[in-house]
């Protein structure tokens, strides 16, 4: 019986959370603001200025921001001296 009891409890809370927490806007499809119409945006690799698919090559959080490279090569030559990529603009924001 005690089995059943944490069952019931485990099970109630997991529905609270799917329902109403962290897993809501995933049940609902309000997931758009977080992954959805950035991800199908092709990335410019600031190195190179290759276009770079969201799904292909390299990522790097830096300043808050998720930059995409085409190859482990630009990525590296970022990693030595991002200022040299990133414009007064890219900076700042």
């Amino acid at each position: 019986m005690d089995g059943l009891l944490s069952l019931l409890v485990f099970a109630f809370f997991f529905y609270l959370m799917m329902r109403m927490g962290c897993g809501s806007h995933m049940a609902h499809g309000h997931n758009e603001g977080h992954h959805g119409k950035e991800d199908n945006v092709n990335h410019v690799d600031p190195v190179c200025h290759m276009e770079v698919n969201p799904e292909d090559g390299y990522g790097k959080m830096f300043g808050g921001r998720l930059y995409r490279f085409c190859s482990r090569k630009c990525l590296d030559k970022f990693d030595e001296n991002p200022d040299q990529y990133l414009n007064s603009k890219e900076k700042t924001s």
